[in-house]
Order: C-alpha cells, then sequence, then structure tokens
C-alpha cells in the first residue's frame, strides 16, 4: 500500500508569500551564494550538458550561472511563480516541482537550488528528478537543512512558553543531513553524495532577521501554525531572549543557516560500481604485507 506523505507545508500560500517578497525588494544573499557555489562545483564536472532543467528555483540565478557555462545549452526554467526573487533575465516556465512537467529521460543536468525544503514530499521530488534525467545525466542540488535557524526557533519557544503558556510552530523542520544520502539511493540515483556548509550571518536584532525571512518569502508556511495574531508581548520576548543567548561581543546576534548539497547521477552501465561481496582476489593483509591478526599493526 503507498503510503501519503504528511502535508506540512501549505505551498500556496507559500507561493503567495514568494509573489510578495519579488515584488518588493528581495532578499537573495543565501540564493546568491548557492550560485556561487553551484558554478564552483559544476566547474569539477568534466563534460558538457546540453538539455538543461532548472527546477524550483526561486530565482534567476542559478540559470544565469548555467547560461554562462554552458552557452550553447537548452535550459528550460521552471520556477514555483511568475516572478522570481534575484534577478530576472527572462519569463520562466511557471511549475510545480512536486508535480515536475516534463517527459522521462529529458534532460542531462537537473539543478534545484533553496526551493526542496519546502516539499511536502521530498522522495517523491527527488524520483521524479531522476525520471526525467537521462541515462548518466548529472542532477545537483541545494536546500535549506540541518539547523537552520536554531536559534530563532528556540527564541519564540521560550517566549511562548512564558507568555501563552505553550508553543505553537513557528519555524520549519528541515532535513537532517543524514538522511540525505539514503534518500538519493531511495530514488534511485547512482553515486550519491551529499554535504552540508554552514553560513552564519549577523544582525543588529532579532528583527533585521525577521525582516529577511519574509523578504526571502520564508515566513511560516506550517499547515499546523497557529491562525492567532502573535502577540506583541511574545514577539517582544523573543527578540529579547535571542539578543541574550546569541549574541556576539559586539553586540550582534547571529543566525545559523545550513546548507545542505546533493547530487546523484542516472544509472548508466559505464559508471563504477562497487564490487560483490565475497568477489576480492585479495586478502587484506597480503595487500599490507602483514600477517593476519598480527596485534602489532
Amino acid at each position: 500500500m503507498n503510503r501519503v506523505p504528511p502535508i506540512v507545508f501549505d505551498r500556496p500560500l507559500h507561493r503567495e508569500r514568494l509573489r510578495r517578497a519579488a515584488r518588493a525588494k528581495p532578499a537573495s544573499f543565501l540564493l546568491d551564494r548557492a550560485a556561487l557555489d553551484l558554478d564552483l562545483r559544476l566547474s569539477a564536472v568534466s563534460r558538457t550538458f546540453g538539455e538543461i532543467l532548472d527546477s524550483g528555483s526561486p530565482g534567476a540565478d542559478a540559470e544565469a550561472c548555467l547560461r554562462a557555462r554552458f552557452p550553447q545549452a537548452r535550459i528550460v526554467r521552471a520556477a514555483p511563480v511568475e516572478a522570481s526573487l534575484g534577478r530576472q533575465e527572462r519569463p520562466a516556465l511557471v511549475a510545480d516541482e512536486e508535480a515536475i512537467p516534463f517527459h522521462p529521460a529529458a534532460f542531462d543536468l537537473v539543478v534545484s537550488l533553496l526551493s526542496l525544503q519546502w516539499a511536502n514530499d521530498l522522495p517523491g521530488v527527488l524520483a521524479q528528478i531522476r525520471g526525467v534525467l537521462k541515462p548518466d545525466g548529472l542532477f545537483l542540488g541545494c536546500l535549506i537543512a540541518g539547523q537552520t535557524l536554531t536559534e530563532l526557533r528556540s527564541a519564540f519557544a521560550l517566549a511562548e512558553e512564558e507568555t501563552t503558556g505553550g508553543a505553537s510552530p513557528r519555524v520549519a523542520p528541515f532535513v537532517d543531513v543524514r538522511d540525505m544520502g539514503a534518500l538519493l539511493q531511495r530514488a534511485g540515483f547512482a553515486l550519491p553524495v551529499s554535504d552540508l556548509e554552514t553560513i552564519r550571518v549577523r544582525y543588529g536584532d532579532a528583527f533585521g532577521l525577521m525582516r529577511d525571512l519574509r523578504a526571502m518569502g520564508a515566513a511560516n508556511c506550517l499547515v499546523e501554525r497557529s491562525r492567532r495574531p502573535l502577540r506583541r508581548s511574545t514577539l517582544m520576548r523573543a527578540a529579547q531572549i535571542y539578543g541574550e543567548r546569541f549574541c556576539d561581543p559586539d553586540g550582534r546576534v547571529r543566525a545559523t543557516f545550513d546548507l545542505v548539497w546533493l547530487s546523484g547521477w542516472a544509472p548508466h552501465e559505464s559508471q563504477q560500481r562497487p564490487l560483490r561481496p565475497g568477489s576480492a582476489r585479495m586478502r587484506l593483509a597480503d595487500a599490507l604485507g602483514v600477517a593476519e591478526g598480527d596485534p602489532q599493526r
């Protein structure tokens, strides 16, 4: 029996907040950083790609990087909303990354920047990405995960406990990086790799962080969020706790963002495969030139 994934995020609300952020002055520093990292990672891949999909990235920075690196490629940008954060170079195809609208084996490179963390069914999305890749095609993705915004989560939990007697969900749950390799394997990727980069951003106070989150379209869109207006006393107490607990010696506060990078290849017969258990032709002790069971080694 197929398991129905839980609905964690109100995705229509998230898309509306992305539109609102794009109409104002967006905060795109995380997207800018991810696009720079994407270019660096692609520089280490010794091949070119002709059919490329940018799936779900809420800005045109990934597309700009891809066009600069692969000027002859056909690049399709499927964005979550018609307006984008960051540079807007050309109209994007509006598509839901939880229902990728392309034929199987259509692309030899798929990238996705800072979008997958909003998926209710991340294993299903990864499986769809695997499905639209040609054999020996590459997937490169970056999502917010791990201990991101742990400071804000802690400050709000304590403030609500004090002012209302109970906490409501305000910061999204994020995937543990230790699970990502297994999710890539489950989706059918070969040679899966995941790694984490922690970025700490500093602000004058917690309100600066909250303004940036709204300007990213990243405000609370949890299905289980409280529908009651946030009390001013709770907000002020959360900012006070944040300043007390997460302040650097110069008086500025810090915010943690964990960016998890994923890569995997669509299987192909040319790729390396691990040997079957028991197929080795030499003992490890012989290869090391020691006696088996030697207590001195």
